[in-house]
């Protein structure tokens, strides 16, 4: 049976692994668009502390991969699902081709969310969804190091991506000015009384933190970018980091029922029965998007089982916990989930 994966992030390596021992003679391909192997995308946002990062947040190689039979086409994207006859169309990686299914996994993840007002702007700012924009995030500042300069940043968006990304920035020695647009950061995973306690741990680190903020766009002057707010303020860097959103686009182009996510039953079974979503691009029946890793990691070993015919039952999401990477912080009550 051919098995086509769709993504290399947690969700596609995790059910890739499992489902390789569970069915040693199945033919497994994963297509992805990355090129340095698969990596702890949780680590991006430490990405400024750690010296050696680029390096040590590669989990596996795709060469390892491919040493237990799983084909890998890296640096490669699909653009269309053909569901009539069961095939893929692929361009990049030097080739251009069409794969055969009898199962397709869709494990693309997640995209960074960019305000539609902040769209026109997009080449005045970073944002941080992958190794290739930790990669060029770093290789910004280093020129800033070079000359002796420590940057200043300005950072939008308090949610949990902006604060862990506010809080290296910090650690590493920036300048960091954070703007959100709510009275309190993280206002959907922690009580009032943890945004509080973060406020203060933010800015003890020495980040300016502006709390309800109407950010219009952006402007440059000379070599600075400006947030255009009540009073523009220039930066050196600006990085936008307003959540994420599930990439549903190749989904609904094939015809699948689409929401928030690419919309699956309780088996991550789409309207087509030879077709799964799996991980953040999920949307479950109770209309929710498990975007952590313990669940994503449940719903890969699970399905990697109910293809190989050994799960019988339902997938139900696991009791989980998370926690914001923001140094010195600690939230005192559960985290929203």
């Amino acid at each position: 049976m051919d098995t086509v994966i769709i993504g290399s992030g947690i969700a596609g390596i995790s059910f890739a692994e499992k489902y390789r021992l569970l069915a040693p003679d199945a033919k497994i391909t994963l297509i992805t668009r990355e090129n340095d192997g698969y990596y702890s995308r949780p680590l991006l946002s430490r990405g400024f502390t750690k010296n050696d990062i680029e390096q040590s947040i590669i989990l596996k190689t795709f060469d390892k991969l491919r040493e237990n039979r799983i084909n890998v086409i890296s640096g490669a994207e699909v653009t269309a699902i053909n569901r009539n006859d069961q095939t893929i169309a692929i361009s990049g990686s030097c080739r251009e081709e069409s794969l055969h299914y009898n199962k397709l996994v869709i494990s693309q993840g997640s995209a960074a969310f960019i305000p539609p007002p902040f769209k026109p702007y997009n080449r005045l700012f970073f944002c941080l969804n992958s190794l290739a924009d930790l990669k060029a995030l770093r290789k910004f500042r280093q020129g800033f190091l070079n000359d002796n300069r420590k940057p200043d940043w300005a950072i939008i968006g308090g949610g949990l991506i902006g604060c862990e990304v506010a809080s290296d920035l910090a650690v590493a020695g920036d300048n960091v000015t954070l703007f959100h647009a709510m009275g309190r950061l993280m206002e959907r995973q922690l009580a009032e009384e943890d945004s509080v306690s973060l406020l203060k741990v933010l800015e003890d680190s020495g980040i300016k933190v502006l709390l309800n903020q109407n950010v219009q766009g952006f402007t440059k002057q000379d070599e600075k970018v400006c947030v255009k707010t009540d009073v523009a303020t220039g930066f050196d860097g600006l990085i936008v980091a307003c959540g994420f959103k599930p990439r549903t686009g190749l989904a609904e182009k094939a015809g699948l029922e689409i929401g928030r996510g690419i919309k699956v039953n309780q088996c991550l079974q789409t309207t087509d029965d030879a077709i799964y979503a799996l991980g953040d691009i999920a949307e479950l029946p109770n209309g929710k998007l498990y975007a952590y890793i313990l669940p994503i990691r449940s719903q890969a070993f699970w399905l990697a089982g109910f293809i190989s015919g050994q799960e019988k039952n339902e997938w139900s999401p696991p009791v989980f916990s998370t926690k914001a990477k923001v140094h010195g912080f600690e939230a005192a009550h559960p985290y929203n989930l």
